[in-house]
């Protein structure tokens, strides 16, 4: 099964990515020459980490009747000062003082589903070609 995002250039440092139900539109900061209208796409590969252990923590959270309005995540990305790569990423769940304890394991669980997570551990090949025509 394979899935397809159409990648376009709508001007500026602008890129676009295209799929059958929507777009991400990406920019450069104006620093990197472009306006800053919209997130870099490494911005948008960092977010996906915890936006995706978001869903999950959500889900978790209304599957078992507990109110997610007060749950947050923050993630905290540190890195290779020599590389400039990414070295770690730690995520934290923040839920209120009433938050059932029994629960705290197993929030923790859901969140290290995240599919984002499950592919950079096991990552996938990536493959880049040209076609003409």
């Amino acid at each position: 099964m394979a899935r397809e995002f159409v990648i376009t250039f709508p001007g500026g440092a602008q890129v676009d990515a295209a799929s059958e139900d929507f777009v991400i539109r990406t920019d450069q900061p104006v620093r990197g020459g472009g306006a800053g209208a919209f997130p870099t796409p490494f911005d948008l590969f960092l977010a996906s980490m915890g936006t995706c252990a978001g869903i999950y923590v959500l889900s978790f959270c209304q599957q078992r009747g507990v109110a997610a309005e007060d749950v947050r995540l923050t993630q905290v990305i540190e890195m290779d000062p020599s590389t400039h790569m990414v070295s770690e990423v730690r995520l934290t769940i923040h839920v209120p003082a009433d938050f059932p304890r029994k629960y705290e394991a197993a929030l923790i669980r859901s969140a290290e589903l995240c599919a984002v997570k499950r592919h950079l551990e096991n990552p996938p090949a990536v493959v880049v070609q040209t076609q003409y025509g």
